[in-house]
């Protein structure tokens, strides 16, 4: 906390704001901790993918996944907008993963 954040500020307020600033790191440390454990899902999924010659995006599977997830970030109250958006960001970087797996040197994808 800044100095001009804090200046006048009852002590009290000032211990519930670390509070929750401290639950917000443990919050966001879990977040890219999930990330990465789904990264590692997909590449696997990646390269089997490539091994089987089938397409790096499945946008089957991707309309089902964004409305799966708009649900649940409906049944959560967040905004199912910004669920879509976020899905779309880790779709669109799997796909660019699907790709390059398939595209490397010694694997049996299109390389």
């Amino acid at each position: 906390m800044t100095t001009s954040e804090t200046s006048g500020t009852d002590d009290s307020v000032l211990a519930e704001l670390t509070r929750l600033r401290e639950s917000i790191d443990n919050i966001d440390a879990a977040v890219v901790h999930m990330l990465a454990e789904r990264f590692k899902c997909t590449q696997q999924v990646g390269h089997l993918k490539a091994e089987h010659h089938l397409p790096p995006a499945d946008p089957a599977r991707e309309a089902r996944q964004i409305a799966r997830l708009r649900q649940l970030a409906e049944n959560a109250r967040l905004d199912p907008g910004f669920a879509e958006k976020l899905l779309n960001f880790i779709i669109a970087e799997v796909i660019r993963h699907h790709e390059r797996i398939a595209d490397a040197p010694g694997t049996t994808g299109r390389g």
